[in-house]
């Protein structure tokens, strides 16, 4: 999320995600003539080991600034892979899917 919005003393996290993205927009729209769809998932807060040093306090700011009131799961960002490979997502290309409970509205 943070190459959609940036984030402070992020910068080079922030920049090279946001280079991901406008990767997704331009392949997007090079390969679409081949039928072939390229989309991006940006994950918001997620409760995996890249948070295992996050303490109490600080996990719980993170849960409370996000609307859903939960940190996202791996197995929400899954679901979002599976759906964007998925044939109901055949007329979807060069998106930036938010899956962040919305953290970033």
């Amino acid at each position: 999320m943070w190459g959609q919005v940036g984030a402070s003393c992020e910068v080079h996290y922030s920049a090279s995600k946001a280079a991901v993205i406008g990767l997704t927009k331009a392949l997007a729209k090079e390969v679409a003539p081949s039928n072939i769809r390229v989309n991006c998932i940006a994950p918001g807060i997620i409760d995996t080991d890249m948070m295992k040093d996050f303490d109490n306090e600080t996990r719980k700011a993170l849960t409370e600034e996000t609307p859903l009131l939960r940190l996202g799961t791996p197995e929400d960002i899954a679901n979002a892979a599976v759906f964007l490979a998925s044939d109901n997502a055949s007329f979807v290309t060069g998106q930036i899917l938010g899956v962040n409970g919305g953290f970033i509205i």
